[in-house]
């Protein structure tokens, strides 16, 4: 099954899929080292945030197994960017299986914009037939633990590289 992502939008949030020309837009955004507490990493200069988007919006990966679902999440009222929300595609046998992932601006959070475009995101790939959805999340991310469970996950006994793993199962 590969997707492609596409136009999405709810009362909180549009969603536009990711391009390289985006960069410009986001590097700013992107840029507040607090963005990168729970998730590691620092601040991507704009070349490489640039590089990441070209990689990200072909929207399939390399070996060609896993589709990859990126958007730039935009304030309904200004269309101003706030972020990013992607989905990771693959198959587990005959069931597909998205990796959800999440990102904020500072400036925006604390405004429901998260929850809204994983909601949005989740609502498409259901329709799309994926059936199994997990995240990672840090442990001590709250906020994100919070978006988690808004879309149905649960937190499980699993670690991935220092995050608890959230899965449902639908």
């Amino acid at each position: 099954m590969m997707l492609k992502a596409q136009p999405l939008k709810s009362m909180q949030v549009e969603l536009e899929p990711l391009r390289p020309d985006h960069a410009a837009e986001l590097a700013p955004l992107l840029a507040d080292p607090a963005l990168y507490r729970y998730i590691g990493g620092e601040p991507p200069s704009l070349p490489e945030l640039r590089s990441r988007f070209e990689r990200q919006s072909t929207g399939i990966s390399p070996d060609g197994r896993e589709a990859w679902l990126n958007w730039v999440i935009r304030t309904p009222d200004t269309h101003a960017a706030a972020g990013t929300v992607q989905a990771t595609v693959s198959a587990d046998g005959a069931a597909a299986v998205a990796e959800l992932a999440w990102v904020v601006a500072t400036v925006h959070q604390g405004r429901g914009l998260a929850k809204a475009a994983a909601r949005v995101v989740v609502n498409w790939l259901r329709e799309h037939g994926v059936r199994e959805l997990c995240a990672h999340v840090n442990p001590h991310n709250r906020a994100s633990a919070a978006v988690a469970a808004s879309i149905g996950l649960s937190p499980t006994e699993a670690m991935h590289e220092g995050e608890r793993t959230w899965r449902s199962l639908v």
